[in-house]
């Protein structure tokens, strides 16, 4: 249920949140109950918007709102409303395409930038469990099929050129979430930037290192310049373990507002950068030494499993669900034509591998030196615990980023992470 553009945009808090809701027939009946015994609840941990959990007598709901400015830093920061258009687009998309793998819509209105879903219980956001070193059974299934479908059907190996260019078009003016996205991973942690911040002293050099650092410098630029000149897809936009609940059974992706259509490896190059950094932050949340070795086992081996499963999702839908203008038929025909095209695909695969690698370490450094960071690594009480655990991420994402051509696998990449899991590194301060 889509509403229209009646009245004005205001924020609702609490009481004004029932009264909207009260007049929701349909909302009001799924509740149950009078509306003054409803729980409202504000749980927002994010950095953009206004997060509500609603519930009564019948059921909960979810309610998002979001604010004219970035919750994070304050009104200083103005965002457009229309990021709430973006995402209510962006999840009516997935769902269609991946369906059981977002939450259910059930309200939207433009006008107040505001969304109500269904609840999600008892799901918590990934990267929760992930601290506790919860492991998640079904996440690969669930993770590599929402990419997959939601990567390869947007794209114009499925989609005819027209409607790929009106896809294009409908998610264009989110350009000021891309702009946030430009600035705060590919650009701000290698300069001297008013909001970035590290683990201080420990981290001075390298934050120092960073800004020196030319070959990395060009890396970044590539890589943003694909960001920005890439539309081969729509990208959920911020797919990381925060934005991604899961219970034992159950995978949802949540929280599309970035959504754009840019390079497909920056999407699956999220997921891998935050398993690869739960996995250098558990030696810091460790109470006595090798405790939680058994969970690294399996976080490496979920980030292997990501890629492998994309990959064989994603190429068994090129071969049976083309039908868009890419690499059309008629030029592939017959068992010659069959073998080149396979080629191409691996190929393919293959420069989207390296793409993935390079988008996955930005998103590390990021997180280490940028303004909004993982609690993976925040909440490792010991700042020099915490410092040595980020800086053998970098070590890893600076290789990962100037060195792409040497990871052909993702079992480089595993096997890379291992390798700086004990490396101690020499600290500032």
């Amino acid at each position: 249920m889509t509403q229209g553009r009646a009245g004005g945009y205001r924020i609702l808090h609490e009481a004004a949140l029932r009264d909207y809701l009260a007049g929701l027939p349909d909302l009001a009946a799924a509740l149950g109950g009078q509306p003054a015994a409803w729980s409202i609840t504000e749980v927002g941990d994010g950095n953009l918007n206004l997060v509500f959990i609603v519930k009564g007598a019948r059921g909960g709901i979810a309610v998002k709102q979001a604010l004219p400015y970035v919750r994070l830093v304050g009104e200083s920061w103005p965002l457009p409303l229309s990021r709430a258009h973006y995402e209510y687009l962006a999840l009516s998309r997935q769902a269609e395409l991946a369906p059981g793998l977002v939450p259910a819509l059930l309200h939207h209105n433009e006008v107040l930038a505001l969304t109500v879903m269904e609840l999600l219980q008892p799901h918590i956001i990934m990267r929760k469990g992930l601290i506790a070193a919860t492991h998640y059974p079904r996440f690969v299934e669930d993770i590599t099929t929402f990419m997959a479908r939601t990567l390869f059907f947007t794209s114009d190996l499925a989609l005819a050129a027209a409607d790929k260019k009106e896809a294009i078009a409908a998610f264009a003016g989110n350009h000021a979430l891309c702009k946030i996205t430009e600035d705060l991973i590919f650009t701000d942690p290698y300069r001297v930037a008013e909001q970035n911040r590290w683990t201080a002293p420990y981290l001075d050099a390298l934050a120092a290192s960073l800004r020196e650092d030319m070959e990395l410098h060009v890396a970044i630029s590539r890589l943003k310049l694909k960001f920005m000149a890439s539309p081969e897809a729509l990208l959920h936009g911020d797919l990381h373990t925060g934005s991604i609940m899961v219970t034992d059974s159950e995978t949802r992706v949540i929280d599309p507002e970035f959504a754009f259509y840019g390079p497909m490896g920056f999407d699956v190059g999220a997921v891998i950068a935050n398993l690869l950094m739960a996995y250098f932050a558990s030696a810091g949340h460790e109470r006595t030494p090798g405790e939680r070795r058994s969970f690294e086992v399996w976080v490496l081996e979920t980030v292997e499993r990501v890629w492998s499963e994309f990959e064989r999702k994603f190429l068994e839908l090129w071969r049976t669900e083309a039908a868009g203008d890419a690499y059309p038929a008629t030029l592939f025909v017959g068992e010659k034509g069959a073998v080149w095209l396979e080629a191409e695909r691996q190929a393919y695969m293959q420069r989207l591998f390296a793409d993935t690698v390079g988008f996955a370490a930005a998103k590390i450094i990021r997180r280490i030196f940028g303004l909004a960071h993982n609690i993976d690594f925040e909440l490792i009480e010991d700042p020099q615990r915490r410092a040595i655990s980020e800086a053998r991420a970098v070590r890893l994402a600076r290789a990962m980023m100037v060195e792409t051509g040497t990871f052909r696998t993702i079992a480089d990449v595993t096997g890379a992470a291992r390798k700086f899991r004990d490396w101690q590194p020499e600290l500032s301060g």
